[in-house]
């Protein structure tokens, strides 16, 4: 088997929000009534439906060649529902309220399925991942499969995504003009972002120019934002850290406090964009490519989309502006950020499929999806049709590209990868470009060696449920006064003091009893 190199672009966060998923579910079971996508009377499954987002401009039409293929390498009739992705949350309500539930669903952990898997209205499929008899189904990454799990029990088939994702990006043309080196500490990376703003890095003679570019983030604390890469890379922990057996939020740490204090630092010093805190996401790039701002926490791809914006404003030297460098080495120890490292998971209705036998035949069938020639089908599509090969990348047929598009904005929704991506990638347009996606790919492995996972992913605190958006937003929120300079240390101590009191005690205990249990 080949491994084919290929960066994963990133998709959009599906969620569910409907409380209707509880009642719809729980009806289910093995009297042969059901009226799912199946055959129904609890018989084997001569056909599976499945529900999913699309993101292309139109969805697949039934039967197209992608169907008809995967149905043949899978044997059994794949039928598709698919649901453009922003009307997908309120759809899946609408579905599992009702009596024609798919055989599976795209879903996401939200605290609706949790309720629902718990109460019996998803399959548990630990036992049958651990078995071995579905190879193409066995996680690469154990700590994600563990982070998609509630207690430690698994409702779904995650759908991969790369597991590291943050780098730090730089105005290369800026360092080679102070004759600075690539940071590889966060003290270093400090002082290019003081040179970026002081020492004329542009050489216009202006004092026009700062180091680190930060919108404003729209998710809180966890979500990662530059912000929450820092603390990382101090030590304070990913969201939640173990000590001494007991896990701890990290913002109580002082590891956490130093980081504040060294983001509080880089905005007093005017080492970033003065409007940090209302900059709109959007024009995130806008400062980079305009020779304002020279330092960016984010995640890799927007390294080449960079560059492809350099080379319409600059087509001579775009391959002179932008470098990349992987997570630095912090004040106590090298620490890499991870993302969840999937996008939901395909979960498998116990109202439609009724019984062990049904779901082991589900299960192989997503087996089969995983194979190297469905992965090559869901996310390039026929090859000869509208891709070929060359030099083991795939190069795309222009007059197919509506097709091609189909593919990579619906068809791709259904692949998992959790063992391995094996398709193809696509070709280069050039060999800087090359090495540029060669070196993301080394980062990576790099980076992961390091990786610091969190270690309650996994647990799903009732409290925090019902009131984990309100906790978190206290705490990001007394982070940006903090870094403003509107509140003291002693300020920011009085939030986590609220936190505690207002849930933030009853979560730690309930977490705690969950991560005692897990053993």
């Amino acid at each position: 088997m080949t491994t084919r190199k290929r960066l994963r672009a990133p998709l959009a966060i599906l969620t569910v929000t409907g409380l209707a998923l509880t009642a719809a579910c729980t009806s289910g079971g093995d009297d042969g009534d059901g009226d799912g996508g199946g055959d129904g009377g609890g018989d084997a499954l001569s056909s599976l439906s499945i529900m999913a987002p699309y993101f292309a401009a139109v969805p697949p039409e039934e039967d197209d060649p992608i169907d008809l293929a995967l149905s043949e390498l899978t044997g059994v009739d794949l039928s598709v529902q698919w649901v453009p992705n922003t009307d997908y949350g309120e759809r899946t309500n609408v579905v599992l309220a009702g009596d024609d539930i798919p055989d599976v669903m795209v879903m996401g952990k939200t605290p609706a399925f949790v309720q629902t898997a718990e109460a019996g209205g998803f399959w548990e499929l630990t036992d049958y991942l651990n078995s071995g008899d579905y190879p193409n189904l066995v996680s690469e990454n154990p700590e994600v499969q563990e982070a998609t799990s509630v207690n430690g029990h698994v409702y779904g088939v995650y759908r991969s995504r790369d597991v590291i994702r943050h780098c730090i990006i730089l105005r290369a043309d800026w360092l080679a003009n102070l004759g600075l080196e690539q940071p590889q500490t966060t003290d270093e990376l400090f002082e290019v972002a003081r040179a970026f703003t002081e020492d004329d890095p542009d050489g216009n003679g202006q004092d026009d120019t700062y180091g680190f570019i930060n919108p404003a983030w729209p998710g809180s604390i966890g979500s990662g934002s530059p912000y929450d890469a820092l603390e990382l890379w101090n030590g304070a922990g990913n969201v939640w850290l173990e000590d001494g057996g007991e896990l701890v939020p990290s913002f109580t740490t002082d590891e956490w406090m130093e980081a504040l204090e060294y983001e509080r630092d880089l905005v007093q010093n005017g080492y970033t964009n003065p409007d940090y805190a209302t900059m709109d996401p959007a024009t995130w790039n806008e400062p980079f490519l305009n020779g304002q701002g020279g330092i960016i926490i984010d995640v890799q791809s927007r390294a080449p989309q960079l560059v492809e914006l350099f080379r319409e404003q600059d087509p001579a030297n775009a391959e002179s502006y932008v470098a990349l460098v992987g997570q630095p080495e912090g004040p106590h120890g090298t620490f890499a950020m991870p993302t969840a490292g999937y996008s939901n998971f395909l979960a498998i209705p116990r109202s439609s499929v009724e019984t062990e036998e049904q779901l082991e035949q589900v299960l192989q069938v997503l087996n089969d999806m995983n194979s190297t020639e469905a992965q090559i089908l869901l996310n390039n599509g026929i090859e000869g049709d509208n891709f070929t090969v060359e030099d083991d990348y795939a190069v795309y047929n222009e007059d197919r590209q509506d097709f091609t598009d189909q593919v990579s904005g619906a068809w791709a929704q259904l692949g998992t990868n959790v063992a391995g991506y094996n398709a193809y990638s696509t070709q280069p347009a050039t060999p800087y470009d090359e090495e540029l996606a060669q070196l993301r790919l080394d980062l990576q492995a790099e980076d992961l060696e390091n990786a610091v996972f969190n270690p309650a992913a996994a647990l799903a605190s009732e409290t925090y449920q019902s009131s984990g958006t309100q906790l978190d937003t206290l705490i990001s929120d007394a982070r940006i006064q903090f870094i403003a300079g509107q509140i003291d240390e002693a300020g920011v101590q009085d939030v986590i003091d609220r936190w505690h009191s207002q849930g933030g005690d009853q979560v730690i205990a309930e977490l705690n009893e969950l991560y005692s249990e897990l053993g």
